[in-house]
């Protein structure tokens, strides 16, 4: 992906979009093969083209990386010859490719989605969606502009164990949910990634194309590659990246995409190394129907806490369902007798004698949640065939990541923020309104 300079960069974002009639004129039979180019190869980018490969009406024609190495691996894994580029502007130059799927790091996402939609491409775009609301809320925009069927790679969407669960909680199944709470429990004490020095890049690596927008800043090896999720100029931190599989299945089950208000604190109070992210969090909504929602980041490990070692729990008036990645597991309340013990204080002997009138108000139940990416994928192939609604959509995705990007906002400003849902804006401090969005690095440009 070479850097380009402000005249080749605006020109060839004019192509794409002279270039998106012509390859839009191309419709994807029932029958027919997809062919897909993957922008980004390495990391979540190989899990997903793992995805893809299994299915047979899929042909993996390109493959974009910065990174030679990994455009070897997936070219190899693919088992044909799919044409390679470190540019992924050449690759939506092809007109023969339907779709694409960008892999590539949270700050490159918003530009890669926008473009391969002009260039007429169908788009698999990586959670989270976008680094900023401003850049969620353009894409969704562009999807609709240029008529493009887009997925979000938040899985669970099509699984349909997860299916069951969100439906089950949405009709009531464990009563009136007052409060959902999100973990992300990693012990990570005590050098965490660790505090290396800055230093020349691989020579295989252009550093300056994989800063893209971001802004310049010297190489660093925790920058790079995967631990980039920790330094906020590529990205939310765990917060976006796992919290927006836990913030749209909250969604969800509850019925709700959009939070009234949000909260956070935390900070680096365990690990020293160089992250910028929080190794400990908290962040607090309010959603409509008084749900309250949490999402917990702890350096430790799932202690007696967390018997389930659940990554999610949701706590009804009947009863409270767990959800890890392998199972979710319904575990009901009682409900008191009619005759609860007479006059006098509570004692051991008269609370048995309570539990034991006492019932469940709902059925216990427990399912195996297997990882759903093959699904994801096959859902968006067969949307790009019927050019139907896919199970994650550009929307979905945007609103479970604006509630994640958001609630970075309350940390950075030690808020209690009031969120109008309908503007994308804050009521109550103009000054995190200013962190909706972000100056991209010249000569890149965010589409209009």
């Amino acid at each position: 992906m070479n850097t380009p300079t402000r005249r080749t960069f605006s020109k060839k974002a004019m192509l794409a979009g002279i270039g998106t009639a012509l390859s839009a004129r191309r419709v994807v039979g029932a029958n027919e093969r997809i062919r897909i180019g993957f922008i980004g190869v390495g990391n979540r980018g190989d899990q997903v083209l793992d995805g893809f490969l299994k299915h047979k009406d899929c042909e993996i024609t390109a493959v974009c990386d910065l990174y030679q190495p990994f455009i070897d691996a997936a070219a190899k894994k693919t088992g044909g010859n799919p044409r390679q580029s470190k540019d992924y502007r050449t690759l939506l130059d092809d007109r023969s490719i339907d779709a694409v799927v960008v892999a590539t790091p949270d700050h490159w996402h918003a530009l890669q989605t926008i473009h391969a939609f002009q260039a007429g491409k169908d788009v698999y775009v990586e959670k989270p969606l976008s680094l900023a609301v401003s850049e969620g809320r353009a894409m969704v925009n562009a999807a609709g502009r240029y008529s493009r069927v887009a997925q979000v790679g938040i899985m669970r969407r099509s699984a349909p164990a997860f299916r069951e669960a969100a439906e089950f909680i949405r009709s009531g199944g464990i009563g009136h949910v007052t409060y959902a709470r999100a973990y992300h429990i990693e012990n990570e004490w005590p050098k965490g990634i660790g505090s290396p020095a800055d230093s020349e890049p691989p020579p295989e690596l252009d550093w300056d194309a994989w800063l893209g927008p971001a802004p310049k800043s010297g190489y660093n090896k925790n920058k790079a590659f995967y631990r980039f999720r920790w330094f906020y100029d590529f990205s939310g931190g765990q917060l976006t990246n796992m919290g927006v599989h836990y913030l749209d299945l909250i969604h969800w089950a509850l019925g709700q995409d959009t939070p009234l208000t949000v909260a956070a604190l935390g900070g680096k109070f365990a690990i020293q190394d160089n992250r910028e992210i929080p190794d400990t969090l908290e962040v607090l909504w309010q959603y409509p129907g008084n749900t309250l929602v949490s999402f917990t980041q702890i350096n430790a490990n799932a202690g007696p806490a967390n018997p389930l070692k659940a990554d999610l729990e949701f706590r009804g008036t009947k009863g409270t369902l767990y959800i890890g990645w392998g199972n979710y597991e319904v575990v009901p309340d009682i409900l008191a007798p009619d005759e609860i013990p007479a006059r006098g204080p509570l004692t051991r002997a008269s609370d048995r004698r309570y539990r034991s009138g006492a019932k469940a108000m709902i059925e216990a139940r427990k399912k195996p949640t297997p990882d759903a990416t093959s699904e994801h994928a096959r859902n968006f192939l067969d949307c790009i065939k019927s050019r139907g609604r896919c199970n994650c959509d550009i929307e979905t995705g945007h609103r479970a990541t604006t509630s994640t990007l958001i609630g970075n906002i309350a940390l950075k400003t030690r808020t209690l923020l009031d969120w109008d849902g309908k503007t994308e804006r804050f009521t109550n401090h103009e000054a995190a309104n200013r962190l909706l969005s972000y100056r991209y690095r010249a000569p890149y440009q965010l589409p209009a």
